[in-house]
């Protein structure tokens, strides 16, 4: 898929770096000249533009990518401008940051496909993880359950993944394996990425800094993570 980021700050700019590294075509644009030099060799192409002037905005291939992503956040009077000039230009896909109750509120307005909000949905992920342990990433399922994602510990490691009974003696259900691997990303730079591992294969051990995945509730993970930790 193709996207523009528009903002490369520290969201915009990971944002475009990981979806580089999925295989994404993606298109930077900031006025910033130090943040366009520090991601220029990383993703396909990067525009030193200031997205608030019509005729600058034009120059992008606005029509010509899947999703457009303002992930301005700093400035709000930017980001409300920016999204505006899109919408003006037809550009059918839009993404926007917003930093805080009111920005959220006026994206609204514009009816645009998705608000980003990376502050607050953080903050709520960490109030989650630091109640469970460290070390921890979790994503709400409903009200009971949740996923949780941690690197495995010494009680995991060199041991097959076949003799967990995660259902009958944890109560939980074992949803994925990583295994963080040197891979090449869309512009040939190496980078170390999560690639799935067969953990139901005959002989599939446990190695240092697999990365494993449950789905339960937060009284079974917590109760699971400290007898492993």
């Amino acid at each position: 898929m193709r996207y523009i980021v528009i903002g490369l700050g520290i969201f915009g700019d990971n944002l475009a770096r990981d979806l580089t590294d999925m295989g994404n075509e993606v298109i930077g644009a900031d006025k910033c000249q130090n943040r366009v030099d520090d991601i220029k060799d990383y993703i396909s192409t990067v525009y030193l533009i200031d997205s608030t002037e019509e005729a600058s905005l034009s120059v992008l291939p606005l029509t010509n990518v899947d999703v457009v992503v303002v992930a301005i956040g700093e400035d709000f009077g930017a980001s409300i401008r920016t999204v505006a000039l899109l919408k003006k230009a037809g550009v059918q896909h839009i993404y926007a940051r917003a930093t805080d109750a009111i920005h959220q509120a006026i994206l609204e307005g514009f009816g645009i496909e998705r608000i980003i909000t990376p502050e607050q949905r953080a903050a709520y992920d960490l109030t989650h993880e630091m109640e469970l342990g460290p070390g921890i990433v979790s994503m709400p399922v409903d009200s009971q359950r949740i996923i949780v994602s941690f690197a495995a510990t010494p009680y995991f490691i060199g041991r097959p993944y076949s003799r967990f009974n995660f259902g009958e003696d944890y109560d939980l259900h074992l949803i994925a394996v990583a295994r963080p691997t040197e891979k090449e990303n869309f512009l040939g730079i190496s980078r170390s990425t999560l690639v799935p591992v067969d953990f139901s294969a005959d002989g599939a051990d446990c190695l240092e800094g697999d990365m494993l995945t449950v789905m339960g509730t937060r009284k079974a993970i917590k109760a699971f993570y400290t007898k492993t930790i």
